[in-house]
């Protein structure tokens, strides 16, 4: 969000774009694997809820100081049932995920979104009709996540963990694609605060999930090793802040095609990443797997009209 937050204004508009593609590719990938670290040995809701709910509050001062104004009650809640969609469910099912498959798989899969924008909106929304090209992604994207869900060489409960990783993602790829298809149907504030306010509710509510369902306090974050602080930092301000900063510029100033890509360069970072310092394995089928679910996404987005 160059015009917005922690994203400087530079000469050419060519230079801000790829600095904003660049910072969209390198950060979100990265975003996994840093979960990944966050999670090891904290429970997934309530890191994620400090993580969402710290850069939702950053976000708002920032707002505030520079001169947005406070919205109403009716674009608060539309901006707060946004950001339960969006964060609260969809990034809660992914920091939850994470503890069951690699984070590469969970890019993979998270790279399906638009197989289920393209679907909600041609049922429930739009009405609209996907091209055949289109089609011809969700039916290639589709094969392409039943060959992760059945690995190679997988046991029986390998297959049973990593069936229920592979089902959260599910899950929260519905409800990030229901999400953006409705955030264009309600009244919301200005970006930056409507961001904001998504974080902090979307934060806050999975704080009062964790405390019902995890074994945490107010205060378990005294108990985090250093690794996950570290992780929980960076996620905070490079991930959230930044990294949703520059997409959300993007979102404005770049046409949707090339805005799209990120779906399909997220999951090559976050593979390479994942084998370079998690010690992630990559098969010859996760790699054919990725390479089908990434041509599904790209037809998918050739054959937007």
């Amino acid at each position: 969000m160059m015009n917005t937050v922690f994203v400087k204004k530079v000469s050419s508009p060519r230079v801000t774009l790829w600095l904003a593609l660049a910072s969209v590719y390198t950060l979100w990938g990265s975003t996994y694997l840093f979960i990944h670290f966050m999670t090891e040995k904290m429970p997934p809701l309530y890191m994620a809820s400090l993580r969402l709910s710290t850069a939702g509050l950053i976000l708002y001062l920032y707002a505030r100081l520079t001169g947005t104004p406070v919205p109403g009650l009716k674009q608060w809640l539309s901006a707060g049932s946004i950001g339960i969609l969006l964060l609260t469910i969809a990034n809660g099912c992914m920091s939850m995920a994470i503890q069951y498959v690699p984070t590469s798989i969970a890019a993979l899969i998270s790279a399906t979104v638009p197989l289920f924008i393209i679907l909600f909106n041609w049922i429930g929304f739009s009405h609209v009709k996907p091209s055949r090209l289109s089609l011809a992604g969700l039916a290639v994207g589709l094969i392409g996540v039943s060959l992760l869900v059945r690995p190679a060489n997988a046991g029986t409960a390998s297959m049973n963990h990593i069936g229920v990783g592979i089902g959260l993602i599910m899950i929260g790829n519905i409800s990030w694609a229901f999400g953006t298809l409705l955030s264009s149907r309600l009244s919301l504030p200005s970006q930056l605060i409507s961001s904001a306010i998504q974080m902090l509710v979307g934060g806050v509510m999975l704080f009062i999930f964790s405390m019902f369902t995890e074994n945490v306090s107010p205060i378990s974050i005294s108990e985090a090793p250093v690794k996950a602080i570290g992780a929980l930092v960076y996620l905070i301000i490079f991930g959230s802040i930044i990294g949703f900063s520059s997409f959300a510029w993007l979102a404005r100033n770049a046409s949707p095609q090339l805005v799209a890509t990120y779906a399909y360069v997220n999951p090559v970072v976050a593979m390479l990443l994942g084998w370079a310092f998690a010690g992630e394995t990559l098969t010859g089928q996760s790699i054919l797997a990725a390479l089908v679910i990434l041509s599904g996404v790209v037809l998918i987005t050739l054959g937007k009209k």
